[in-house]
């Protein structure tokens, strides 16, 4: 595989619901993938094989991890361990816009049968 550069001005958005968004970068182990979550966005209780690292950029997030809540707003990370179950809502009425990055590849997300996320 070459170096590649991207530029997320020209990449499509894939719009998954009325409330939720993404562009993703993939590469054979990880991916990057930007998020836009309006207000009102859920993204339901799920867990993945993966290793998941979210940053918010903009507006603020409250994610539900086992018993746990944790709420994130700019400039702050949150790492999810692979097998953890997780949700997560926009708190207020900002649209949020985070980076979510996951090792291995979510192939759910690249061939579009992450069904859960278009539900909303």
């Amino acid at each position: 595989m070459r170096a590649q550069k991207y530029s997320w001005d020209e990449m499509p958005e894939e719009v998954l619901n009325d409330t939720l968004s993404r562009k993703m970068v993939v590469g054979e182990k990880e991916m990057l993938c930007w998020l836009k979550l309006k207000p009102g966005c859920v993204v339901p209780m799920h867990s993945h094989e993966h290793e998941q690292i979210s940053h918010v950029l903009q507006g603020r997030l409250r994610f539900f991890i086992d018993d746990e809540t944790v709420e994130l707003g700019p400039g702050e990370t949150l790492l999810i361990p692979p097998h953890v179950p997780h949700s997560v809502e926009v708190v207020g009425d900002e649209t949020a816009i985070d980076y979510d990055i996951f090792s291995p590849i979510r192939e759910d997300w690249v061939d579009g049968t992450d069904d859960y996320l278009r539900e909303g």
